[in-house]
């Protein structure tokens, strides 16, 4: 099935909550599609040890995940 999640908080947590979702669809075999949109383009902003967006991110893009902005 293919997916598309479609991003435009700035909030570090939604940020990161939405590309661990995407990972954790990658896993169970979807196609996955990350739309960055408005405030949302500047994924890593607010990137920190509490909400690792840049890890999960990289994580996302090895794991064939496309991000779309």
């Amino acid at each position: 099935m293919q997916i598309l999640i479609v991003l435009s908080s700035p909030e570090p947590e939604i940020k990161w909550n939405a590309v661990r979702f995407g990972n954790f669809l990658l896993n169970e075999g979807e196609d996955v599609t990350i739309f960055l949109n408005g405030p949302a383009v500047d994924l890593t902003a607010g990137d920190s040890p509490t909400f690792p967006i840049a890890e999960q991110a990289k994580l996302f893009g090895l794991s064939e995940g496309v991000l779309a902005a």
